[in-house]
This record gives structure tokens, C-alpha cells and sequence, in this order.
């Protein structure tokens, strides 16, 4: 885990910001990447484009195709977070698919993160029995590979708990008790924080689910107005953030 994660999640409720990289162009991604760090993000989670995101909902799917319509590309994404990085220390983590880093090969692409100051890598389509060919290659440039944790067996999530680096992520949708109970199993086996993924956007549910694991991650909410306000986005982004971010506090 890098000191900047490691700061992340010491200091209390972690509110993780999604974006998809190019929507609705890349110098709008960066000031709401920003912007969001600005009014209180403690991690932004950067989309790499991708035809075909079958683990998305809707608003995202949606995102992508905006992102690919404006012609961002693999090489844009990395350029972008170079740019954040240069400008703040909140932690970048890089949110795709395994076709897309296959595509330049496991080692060149987070190799490549590295050298732009990202800390993270979630690839949604890679299950715990192939993470070594993602997370080995991680762990040698320094960048944690993010576990994905879904409702599923005691056994299942033990093995996930037991390897996981930096943090897990649990991947929505899910029922609140299924939620509790994802969370208390991968408790018991590791003390790495857990981040539940939620589209919502009202304070007092966020900080009712924020209080199961070490914080949330908002896509839905945020992408959304991304959707209906385009290159104006950035200011309303930053003010759900702020209040998002003070609901977490109390």
C-alpha cells in the first residue's frame, strides 16, 4: 500500500470518488478530479473507457460510450492522472477491465501507472483464481491490486480477505444485511479496510452504510450529474462531495 493509501485510511470514513476518464472530455475528468479532492474526496477512482463494462450499471455503461464517443484513449487516461498527480496527493486508483490492460500487457500497464503516480488498480473481470497474473506484477511497481467482494461463501471470502492488498472493494448491488455480513466475514480474516460501492447520493443513507466497512465509494450519483450538466458538472460535483464527505464525518 502506498503512503498515500495508507493516509487515506487513517483519518477516519473514506469517501472514494468515481470518474470515467474522457466523460464528457479529458480536461473536464481532471477539474472534477480536482475538484472532487478539493471538497473532501480521500480517493478518486478513474475509469478507463471500455467497450463493453458488463459490470456497471446503466449510468456508467452510459459514461463509457460518452468517454469512447469523445475519443479517449488507454494513452489519455494515463495522461490525465499524471496531470492530477501533479497537482494533489489524493490517492488514484485505476478502475478497468482485463482486456484493456492484455492489451498492452500486464507488466508495461502497471508499470505505466506507476510512473504516473496511481496507487491502485481494480480490474472488475478478474476472478480470485487468476489475480496472481494482475497482482504480482502490482506488487513489484508498488501499486496495491484491489480485491472485489461480492455476497458469497464464507470460504470464498476468506480466500479473498486472506490475499488482499490495500483495500477491498464490495461491488453493488447489494442488500444491506448482505452487505454486514460480506464485511464481518472478511473482518474476521484480515484487518485490510473494506469500501462498499453505492450510487446514492442522500447523506444520512451514505452515512448509514458507511458505518458497516471504512467508508464508500460513490459512481451513480456522481456520474450522473456528470450526464446531465456535461462540461458544468465540475462545481455541482464538488458540492454532492462536500456533503457527501460531511455526512461521513458526523
Amino acid at each position: 500500500m502506498t503512503d498515500r493509501l495508507k493516509k487515506a485510511f487513517s483519518g477516519g470514513k473514506v469517501l472514494a470518488t468515481f470518474l470515467t476518464c474522457g466523460d464528457p472530455d479529458v480536461e473536464t475528468t481532471e477539474r472534477l478530479a480536482l475538484g472532487a479532492a478539493e471538497a473532501g474526496a480521500d480517493l478518486i477512482e478513474l475509469g478507463v473507457p471500455f467497450s463493453d463494462p458488463i459490470a456497471e450499471s446503466p449510468i456508467i455503461m452510459s459514461a463509457n460510450l460518452r468517454a469512447m464517443k469523445s475519443g479517449t484513449t488507454v494513452d489519455d487516461v494515463f495522461r490525465t492522472a499524471s496531470r492530477i498527480r501533479k497537482k494533489t496527493d489524493v490517492p488514484i486508483v485505476f478502475v478497468t477491465y482485463a482486456n484493456v490492460v492484455f492489451s498492452r500487457g500486464v507488466g508495461t500497464f502497471v508499470g505505466r501507472m506507476a510512473s504516473v503516480g496511481a496507487d491502485a488498480l481494480i480490474v472488475y473481470d478478474v476472478p480470485i483464481e487468476e489475480k496472481d497474473e494482475f497482482a504480482l506484477p502490482c506488487e513489484r511497481e508498488g501499486v496495491s491490486f484491489v480485491s472485489l467482494a461480492a455476497h458469497s461463501t464464507a470460504e470464498r471470502l476468506k480466500s479473498i480477505a486472506s490475499r488482499a492488498k490495500g483495500f477491498v472493494q464490495c461491488a453493488s448491488p447489494f442488500e444491506i444485511a448482505d452487505v454486514a455480513e460480506t464485511i464481518k466475514r472478511i473482518k474476521a480474516v484480515s484487518d485490510v479496510p473494506c469500501l462498499i460501492e453505492t450510487g446514492i447520493s442522500d447523506p444520512a443513507q451514505t452515512k448509514r452504510i458507511s458505518e458497516l466497512g471504512d467508508g464508500i465509494a460513490v459512481g451513480d450519483a456522481i456520474v450522473g450529474l456528470i450526464a446531465k450538466y456535461g462540461k458544468d458538472s465540475v462545481e455541482r460535483v464538488a458540492a454532492l462531495v462536500k456533503t457527501l464527505k460531511s455526512a461521513l464525518r458526523g
